[in-house]
């Protein structure tokens, strides 16, 4: 007899992280080209503290559940999904639904877990990864023998930034950070220079280390004021790739005869609201290209912390002090 409800944590007003707490909810049914994950880990992300801050509505009708990168077992496959079994262990990428205990998955958007990985490390991948490769590679169009500036370099963003410019052949690797411990950090994965943001002004170090001719990408977490100053670190066509907004402020003056003149592209990356067919696309590109590195071991999510899931108010509080460095992980078997 199937199982009616299931343990998981809903965001039904907005609040600090006390709000998180564990109720019981309707196990969710796998429709047309979906698939039922009985989750093991979830990963915790910086969208899932907006959303239960009320900064960032999820679209609609997306689950009130948060969560949006898991891993776990199939345990149903919905109409017209073919590529699993049951009892196969899958991560996965999801609009919501992640801090529960089961969790729905367009099939596309599910890819095994890589060979040598746990639950837990595999809960780590598929936003941050998604999301940087999609910034980095097309939007930002990175190119082997560039360099790049990673704003939030100790970040879950910002290690798997720092670590696919290494892979992908960067010239120069940029990272900001808030600590000499998180430089550190920032250095053991890859990057070439670290700068703590709160004793040196990032701008004036990679002008100085560059000569003045500036970086091609910047991937920023931050926003805000960051945005003149990272166009004024572009070389002539440059990338800036916004794929976050730490800052609160939203409107900023840029030099617009600068952005024509050295033909500098903005864009920005927001993974969640993007279709089904979007993101299948990046899924697909992962499999190709970042799962064998990920099963070698040159590349793979650094996990800073592991939470049960009734302790998901203590992962957002971690998350929001900026102490962690790389990925915070929900463990539902805990």
């Amino acid at each position: 007899m199937r199982i009616r409800s299931m343990r998981a944590i809903e965001i039904n007003e907005f609040g600090g992280p006390e709000i998180l707490r564990v109720a019981q909810c309707p196990i969710p049914a796998p429709g047309r080209g979906e698939i039922l994950i009985r989750v093991a880990a979830a990963g915790v992300n910086r969208v899932d503290v907006f959303q239960r801050t009320g900064i960032y509505r999820p679209p609609a009708g997306t689950t009130s559940i948060p969560g949006v990168e898991l891993s776990g077992e199939v345990v149903e496959l919905g109409e017209g999904a073919k590529r699993y079994r049951t009892g196969d262990q899958v991560c996965a990428l999801v609009r919501g639904g992640g801090y529960a205990e089961y969790c729905c998955a367009p099939e596309v958007q599910v890819l095994p877990i890589p060979a040598g990985y746990d639950a837990i490390r595999a809960a780590g991948i598929m936003e941050t990864f998604c999301t940087v490769w999609t910034a980095m590679f097309d939007h930002g169009r990175f190119k082997p023998g560039e360099s790049i500036l990673v704003h939030g370099g100790s970040s879950g963003i910002g290690t798997t930034a720092i670590m696919l410019a290494r892979w992908a052949g960067a010239r120069a690797i940029f990272a900001t950070a808030g600590s000499a411990k998180k430089c550190a950090a920032c250095e053991q994965l890859g990057a070439t220079h670290a700068i703590d943001y709160r004793t040196a002004d990032f701008e004036s170090v990679v002008r100085e280390s560059t000569g003045g001719a500036g970086v091609d990408v910047v991937i920023d977490i931050v926003a805000g004021d960051y945005v003149p100053k990272n166009l004024s670190l572009l070389a002539p066509d440059g990338r800036l790739v916004l794929v976050g907004r730490m800052s609160q402020k939203l409107d900023v003056a840029v030099n617009v005869l600068r952005i024509m003149y050295d033909r500098l592209v903005i864009t920005g990356v927001s993974l969640r609201g993007q279709s089904v067919e979007r993101k299948a696309a990046i899924v697909s590109a992962l499999e190709n290209r970042v799962w064998p590195e990920l099963e070698s071991g040159r590349l793979g999510p650094l996990i800073d912390s592991v939470f049960p899931l009734d302790q998901a108010a203590a992962a957002h509080g971690r998350l929001e002090s900026n102490a962690h460095i790389g990925k915070i992980i929900l463990d539902l078997a805990a």
